[in-house]
């Protein structure tokens, strides 16, 4: 294995995983994405999350734009509403887990390597 290769390919892996990891490392993020994640397919409005989730339509707004700049939720207009819903490509999980993928190769290469000496 090529240290030095591997060692720049995780660190462009986590480059381009640093929205996402951000953005689902906070706690209220993670509650919207479970209650989105158990909605209907067709979207959810800010003022519904609000409601079940007791945080302002403001609060909950910036973290949805937070979601969707990172590619976890996209939005759809209908008239003067907004439904967001969980990004269907799900390039962005992909994305996520193909990092944890890389880093779960490296240490079992890693404590392979050390157990032969």
């Amino acid at each position: 294995m090529d240290s030095k290769k591997e060692s720049k390919k995780l660190l462009s892996e986590f480059k381009e995983c640093q929205k996402m990891l951000a953005a689902i490392g906070d706690e209220t993020r993670q509650y919207l994405m479970s209650v989105m994640i158990m909605e209907k397919c067709g979207g959810t409005r800010v003022v519904d999350l609000a409601e079940k989730t007791h945080l302002s339509r403001p609060a909950v707004s910036h973290h949805m734009q937070i979601l969707k700049d990172a590619g976890f939720v996209t939005s759809r207009k209908e008239g003067t509403m907004i439904y967001y819903s969980i990004n269907a490509d799900r390039a962005g999980i992909k994305k996520v887990r193909d990092l944890l993928d890389h880093i779960e190769e490296l240490l079992n290469e890693e404590c392979y390597y050390e157990e032969d000496f």
